[in-house]
Parts: structure tokens; C-alpha cells; sequence
């Protein structure tokens, strides 16, 4: 049974793979979704492969929030009452979670690779929020669709390369092992978009889109398929170059967006982190 109808592969396929947009799923209500078999991943991930923390967060936060305390199984089968955000990352770990991750992703394929090139590191992720939970203002650096399962929530995305909401040197820092959290300001609010999703809709995110999410007054389950290509890691490159380039006292100019390769910064780069060690 294929999960994305007909009209949503067209409209993926109009928009990929810089305009945001809502997508139909007939993913339903999954065994692997359900709680108690989340609980039980949780439980077999490895720790680096678990966060959660309270979700009663603001929007803007600088460093990583801090824990509850509650197992992570506790934390997932009582998620109506325990007051949390938990992603579990990497779910492809485990086979039956692979197997989801790789049949949905196949569907897009087609639009996907004469695009962007290969499909590379597909990865899946699940997020279980308790009601009013918060997903404070960020960015991530993979091609997205976020699959509502259980209840709703609100996502409002920025536009992906505008430095106003994502300055250059966070993206640079980024890209060489530092944090990808955002500095929020109320004034930001004007330039977003909501998105809202309830169970059956999904949400495609461009790399880099900065966003945060609100969650509803239920429980929700969501499950994000992300996959990385030529386009995606050479973007990565050319601004970690520039943040070479800036550190030697220049103002580099900004990769460009889809369809710009950003091929020479890439490739200067690559050979720089060969030289120094960093690969």
C-alpha cells in the first residue's frame, strides 16, 4: 500500500525542494506509532540516540533545556501527563523502523534524485510531545517531510537562506560541530508561516528552514523521514568554508539556494579539512 496519494506526489513534485507545503499521508494509526511500541524503541536505542526534556519551553532558549528526570519509557507511556518532548533519533537502527523509513522514502524517489541528486543518509526521527508542549526556533540541515500521526500542532517556518531569521556565522559554526538553536526576537514573527497538522497531513521542510513548533491540546506523535543529497552537503560545505573565510578577516558571500551547486566552496572545503585534519 503506498502511504502519499496520487495529489500529493504532484504536489511534492511542484514544489520540491524549496517551497514549503502540506501533503496528504494515509499512514493511520501504525503499530510502530503507537506508545507502547515507542516506548519499547526508546528503551532499545541507544542514549545518544534519546532526548527529552520538559516541553514546557519558550520559543527561544540558548543551550539545552533541561531533563525531567522520568525514564524514558515512563516518559512516552504517560505522555498525556508527564509534561514532555522526546525525539528519538536514528530510528532506522532498528529493522522494522528502517523498513517504514525506506518504503516511504522510495515513493518520492523519482522527484527526488533528478533534483537534488542521490538520496544519501536517510534517517528517521520521532517526536512524542505532551499537550501545549514547545519545539523551540531552529534549523536542521536534512530535506524533511514531518508525518502528523497523533494530534496536532502548529509549525511556523521561515524562509531557508534569508539571514534574518538564520545568520550566516550560525550556519558556518554549525557546520563544524557547533549548535544549530537560533536567537529568537518577537519582531521575527512577521516573516513566519503556520503550518498546521493534524493526524493524516504532513509538512515538507527545506533544508536549513529555520521553525519551531507549538503543539495542541493532545498528545502528538510525529514522524520526520529526512534524507541528505549532493545539493544538501555541498550547501553544508561551501558555509563551512565561509566560516574559514571569515576567521581570516573576509566577508564571504552566502551559498546560493537551489538550483546553485555551490560547487568551488565545497570543494575548497573538502581539500581544507583534508589539509587540517578535520577529515
Amino acid at each position: 500500500m503506498t502511504v502519499f496519494p496520487p495529489a500529493s506526489l504532484a504536489t511534492f513534485a511542484a514544489h520540491y525542494p524549496e517551497v514549503p507545503h502540506t501533503l496528504a499521508h494515509a499512514l493511520g494509526a501504525h503499530p510502530l506509532l503507537e506508545l507502547d511500541a515507542l516506548a519499547e524503541l526508546a528503551e532499545a536505542l541507544p542514549p545518544a540516540s534519546i532526548e527529552y526534556n520538559f516541553a514546557d519551553l519558550p520559543i527561544g532558549i540558548n543551550g539545552k533545556p533541561d531533563p525531567t528526570g522520568i525514564p524514558i519509557g515512563e516518559t512516552i507511556r504517560r505522555i498525556e501527563q508527564t509534561g514532555s518532548w522526546a525525539a528519538l533519533k536514528n530510528i532506522e537502527q532498528v529493522p522494522a523502523y528502517r523498513d517504514l523509513l525506506h518504503g516511504l522514502l522510495a515513493e518520492l524517489r523519482a522527484t527526488i534524485e533528478p533534483r537534488t541528486g542521490a538520496m544519501l543518509k536517510l534517517q528517521g526521527f520521532i517526536f512524542i510531545t505532551s499537550p501545549g508542549g514547545v519545539t523551540p526556533y531552529h534549523f536542521d540541515p536534512e530535506h524533511n517531510i514531518l508525518l502528523q500521526v497523533r494530534g496536532t500542532k502548529v509549525m511556523t517556518q521561515f524562509p531557508a537562506g534569508n539571514p534574518r531569521y538564520a545568520p550566516d556565522e550560525v550556519h558556518e559554526t554549525y557546520h563544524v560541530g557547533g549548535g544549530r538553536e537560533l536567537t529568537w526576537h518577537d519582531a521575527l514573527l512577521e516573516g513566519g508561516t503556520e503550518f498546521p497538522l493534524a493526524p493524516g497531513e504532513a509538512l515538507f521542510v527545506p533544508v536549513m528552514a529555520p521553525h519551531f513548533v507549538r503543539n495542541g491540546p493532545e498528545p502528538s506523535v510525529s514522524l520526520s523521514i529526512t534524507w541528505r543529497s549532493d545539493w544538501s552537503f555541498a550547501e553544508a560545505d561551501a558555509r563551512a568554508f565561509n566560516g574559514v573565510l571569515r576567521r581570516w578577516g573576509l566577508t564571504p558571500r552566502r551559498p546560493g539556494r537551489w538550483p546553485a551547486t555551490n560547487r568551488g566552496k565545497a570543494l575548497a572545503w573538502r581539500a581544507y579539512a583534508r589539509l587540517t585534519g578535520r577529515r
